[in-house]
């Protein structure tokens, strides 16, 4: 079966087919738990049911510019479905809310939530304002020849080249990672903003994995995009990294191979008690293959 996160769920015996319900995989899995689902897939999944209530109301004008999902309760290997609502919409913008919806055997329980910006593009404005200059470079063409076929992540960190194998890269120095968007379902290529969305999670790991390991766990994702990526290869450098007594803000800069696109933002905690070894088994060679932490 083609890779992706999530396939459509098993009728119940008693029951006609569910349409909106979704079982995870295990590529959905998480390096925390084989229970819980890794916000790589979260954030994809909600992603999508947001982009596509934008497509439903006919507003092809309009372009995911935010993206903030709250990861407050694990997500677990259930049925799995998308609520959506639209708070706002007006000429210039669609607000968007979805929660994920997980079955339990007491009936269901929310264990995500996003809230997504699209905003309609315009003429640029005329003043002259800083911005940095340049953007990450993606690894050379002929490690990773363009795609759009998912693939293993490769990971840069000070002084360690490009690849793929994670424990040479348990060090201390800054990180950046090349990742193609992994389909949500099957046989649906995932759009640039979904892409996005998705390996936004991994903002955590490039920002909060050191020489021990992974030793927080992100309860939150925030991505920003003054563009659309273009197609599903998408970049996260280390920018900044604050932390205070367990708790961690990460950031890191959002690239294609144009250069750049946003920041991805990540609230942690330290789970320093279960903390994720990468000198061991290597996930690299793991066949779920970018699973995100």
């Amino acid at each position: 079966m083609p890779l992706s996160f999530f396939v459509p769920a098993e009728p119940a015996p008693d029951g006609p087919a569910r349409t909106d319900a979704w079982s995870p995989t295990d590529a959905a899995c998480s390096l925390w738990s084989d229970d819980h689902l890794h916000g790589v897939a979260v954030s994809g999944f909600l992603a999508r049911a947001a982009e596509a209530e934008v497509a439903a109301r006919g507003r092809d004008d309009l372009r995911a510019a935010r993206w903030t999902v709250d990861l407050f309760r694990p997500a677990r290997r259930r049925v799995t479905r998308a609520r959506v609502q639209v708070v706002r919409e007006s000429a210039r913008l669609c607000l968007v809310d979805v929660e994920l919806v997980q079955d339990t055997d007491d009936g269901t329980e929310v264990a995500a939530r996003a809230s997504g910006l699209f905003l309609r593009a315009g003429e640029p404005a005329g003043g002259a304002v800083w911005e940095p200059e340049g953007a990450p470079e993606p690894p050379p063409a002929d490690l990773a020849p363009p795609t759009d076929r998912p693939r293993l992540p490769l990971f840069r960190s000070e002084g360690v080249g490009w690849h793929s194998s994670f424990a040479e890269h348990q060090n201390p120095g800054r990180k950046t990672t090349w990742q193609v968007g992994v389909p949500v379902v099957p046989g649906e290529r995932p759009s640039g903003f979904v892409a996005a969305a998705s390996v936004a999670d991994v903002a955590s790991m490039v920002t909060n994995w050191g020489d021990r390991g992974i030793e927080q766990i992100n309860t939150d994702i925030t991505l920003t995009l003054a563009r659309a990526p273009q197609g599903v290869e998408i970049g996260l450098e280390a920018a900044d990294r604050v932390s205070a007594d367990g708790i961690a803000v990460g950031t890191a800069t959002v690239f294609d191979r144009a250069g750049r696109l946003g920041s991805a933002v990540v609230t942690s905690v330290s789970n320093a008690k279960r903390a994720v070894d990468l000198t061991g088994g290597d996930p690299a060679e793991d066949p779920r293959m970018q699973r995100g932490v």
